[in-house]
């Protein structure tokens, strides 16, 4: 519906807000005025056809103040033809004080600038030292900006959602500037980590008090996030300390260069319903997960079943869904001609993985990366490699805060090693290896979602039709006869 504004209306409101304000302003002397660039507001304030007389009526409600009251306004750009570019005024009295001297008179009568008869042109210095105490001083200004920018977001949250914050303006917020959406990460973050780990909240009257220390700590992990998530694929290599490190940069994925999702896969509901609780959940609110024992998040899975069941594209999809960095190993990756590197690169690929948390580090085959020890024929190397990444896995569990996740998929479990299973603390996920037909038309439905089919084909009779066939296989036979 299209909304008519009469133009005398709104001049009407501009007059009576100019009204208020010069009420306030003799009720409040001494008192010192800052009027922004007019060309941001007035436009919009002000019907052109009316600006003039508004500019009148403005100007003798001002001719009626007295002092002490000072009005300013600023001009971010000199007017084009203006000798303000050029010279320098020196600043007169506001009303009149010198009759003789006169500031510079405006060429826009429809302006508000012509109600301010004195012009001081600022520019900033040339010299180095008072240039960077400039440059400082305007990098200050605009912290301080943001920073109230920040807090206002944070306390229209807690207005809505019927919170509070006692220490709110002293909360630091600087590094971020908040938009509503990421104030309510903040609001609900520090919501969840004070109701977990306070046995007797705060209430003020009917409403929750939110300590300032709650509050920072959600801040400290939405500046992780932004940092994690802004982080380019190139400065990796910035990351890695050593070329056993930088080995690992290719494998890095970052979630939001996957394109895979849990909705990309068909069935397979309750095993993504188990590692939404397992995987994603402790990853994305970590809050939840801080305190006791029982409920702190496991760091190893293992994904077995027959090939073709989807267990790579499983691991894919968790880590977008989870927000984690990927990384993915096999047993080529760490391995080395030369004697004492495969234990270096082990370690180094935890001492990476550290730095790019949260992740999930795949290992496909893992049975064959880190298999049942003893046998006969196994290599130094490789009794070597086991053993440091087992001790390197042990020293992930000692560090809470850090979300790093081992995902092991392999067609045989009962091939790892005895070490290895205790450090999946049974969190194994089992596949079926027949789908029955409903979950086969939901992966039929997927599959050819943007293929150009027929308005009348028939997923079911299709699904019937294939019968102990895997993911993998339906996909295979739709590209065959697709070419």
């Amino acid at each position: 519906m299209d909304i008519e504004h009469d133009p005398d209306t709104e001049m009407e409101y501009c007059y009576i807000a100019t009204e208020v304000l010069c009420e306030v302003l003799r009720s409040m002397q001494p008192l010192i005025v800052y009027f922004p660039d007019s060309s941001q507001w007035l436009s919009r304030a002000v019907p052109k056809s009316n600006r003039k007389d508004f500019l009148n009526k403005v100007q003798e409600m001002f001719d009626k103040l007295s002092s002490p009251v000072v009005l300013i306004c600023g001009q971010n750009k000199a007017e084009t033809g203006s000798k303000e570019k050029e010279r320098f005024t020196m600043p007169l009295s506001l009303k009149h004080l010198t009759d003789g001297l006169k500031g510079e008179k405006r060429s826009n009568e429809n302006d508000i600038t012509k109600l301010f008869i004195n012009v001081l042109s600022l520019y900033p210095p040339k010299e180095e030292d008072l240039l960077r105490t400039f440059n400082n001083q305007i990098e200050e200004d605009r912290r301080i900006v943001i920073s109230r920018s920040n807090l206002i977001e944070l306390h229209k949250v807690l207005e809505e959602n019927e919170m509070s914050c006692m220490d709110l303006l002293h909360v630091n917020t600087d590094g971020l500037i908040l938009t509503k959406r990421k104030a309510e990460k903040v609001i609900g973050w520090a919501k969840n980590h004070y109701l977990s780990s306070s046995l007797l909240p705060c209430i003020k009257g009917d409403r929750l008090s939110l300590p300032r220390e709650s509050l920072e700590i959600a801040i400290v992990r939405l500046k992780e996030q932004e940092t994690i998530s802004e982080k380019p694929s190139q400065n990796l290599k910035n990351l890695a300390k050593d070329e056993y490190e930088s080995n690992f940069v290719s494998a890095v994925v970052a979630p939001g260069e996957i394109g895979v999702k849990f909705n990309d896969i068909g069935a397979l509901e309750e095993v993504k319903k188990a590692l939404n609780e397992l995987v994603i959940l402790p990853m994305r609110r970590p809050e939840l997960f801080s305190h006791g024992n029982l409920l702190r998040p496991c760091k190893g899975i293992s994904l077995f079943g027959p090939p073709g069941t989807g267990k790579t594209l499983l691991a894919k999809a968790l880590a977008t869904e989870a927000g984690a960095n990927f990384i993915s190993i096999t047993g080529s990756t760490l391995t080395s001609k030369w004697f004492g590197d495969v234990e270096k690169l082990t370690k180094a690929l935890f001492s990476f993985a550290s730095k790019l948390a949260p992740v999930i580090i795949f290992v496909d085959e893992v049975d064959s990366l880190l298999g049942a020890r003893g046998g006969s024929f196994e290599h130094e190397a490789t009794r070597g490699m086991r053993n440091e990444f087992m001790a390197a896995w042990d020293g992930l569990r000692s560090k809470v805060s850090q979300r790093i996740l081992i995902l092991g998929a392999t067609n045989g479990p009962f091939d790892l090693d005895d070490a290895v299973i205790r450090r999946l603390p049974r969190r194994q996920v089992c596949f079926r290896k027949y789908l029955d037909a409903e979950n086969r038309m939901k992966i039929l439905r997927i599959i050819l979602n943007r293929e150009n089919l027929e308005s009348d084909f028939q997923f079911d009779k299709l699904a019937n039709a294939t019968e102990g066939y895997s993911g993998s296989d339906l996909k295979h036979i739709d590209q065959s006869k697709n070419f």
